[in-house]
């Protein structure tokens, strides 16, 4: 059975789900833009920082630098304008059951999130007290698949990679987790997560006891 000692957890899609918010807003800007763009192709930016989603958006169009950072800018403002709303209630069922069954097993717990607003989100939810860390997107240089926001996180909890379990709901997440030498768990459909060693549908259906057992 692995020595695990730290669950970090993916924010958007794990604890709550702001793929709404990202995708009204990446589409707000393409419209403005003329940009192709849609749900299908918004799929590829699930887990992908904000810069790296932006130039899949722009699919080889040359801006300067100036354009380039400001429509960063104006995405992400579109998007804070629609968490305004955000609360307690916008947390995914079994979310916070989740953590608090970590805590109780005497493990750390860490957010692993390639997103900037991070501290904001966990602030709208109410669950920023709830974690012995937070690692973001101002964290780190090299967003998923790159291991980097994940080793971050193990460090800032004072935990080895090897006895981190991660919570991801992105391809690049689940990647970035197997890269950083973690135990890494899928939540969401096969074709999205599968190639993660424990995938489970919803973050409801997670069993940590489960992932113990099947785990080298």
């Amino acid at each position: 059975m692995p020595d695990v000692r730290a669950v970090i957890f993916d924010l958007d899609g794990v604890l709550t789900d702001t793929a709404e918010y990202h995708y009204r807003g990446w589409q707000r800007l393409a419209d403005e833009e003329g940009v192709p763009f849609d749900r299908e192709k918004n799929e590829a930016l699930r887990g992908v920082s904000r810069n790296e989603s932006l130039l899949l958006l722009l699919d080889g169009r040359e801006v300067s630098e100036e354009a380039f950072a400001e429509m960063a800018a104006r995405k992400n403002g579109y998007y804070l304008e629609y968490l305004q709303d955000m609360s307690p209630a916008d947390l995914l069922p079994g979310a916070v059951a989740l953590v608090e069954d970590a805590k109780a097993r005497g493990w750390k717990v860490a957010i692993g999130s390639s997103s900037k607003n991070a501290g904001f989100v966990l602030d709208a939810l109410g669950i920023t007290e709830l974690f012995d860390a937070v690692a973001d997107g101002h964290s780190v240089d090299r967003a998923k698949p790159e291991p980097d926001l994940f080793l971050e996180a193990a460090a800032m909890l004072g935990v080895p990679p090897e006895s981190c379990v991660v919570i991801e709901d992105a391809e690049s997440g689940v990647d970035a987790a197997i890269a950083a030498g973690m135990i890494a768990v899928g939540v969401g459909p096969e074709e999205r997560v599968g190639h993660a060693p424990h995938r489970f549908a919803t973050v409801e259906d997670i069993d940590l006891d489960q992932v113990l057992d099947t785990t080298d």
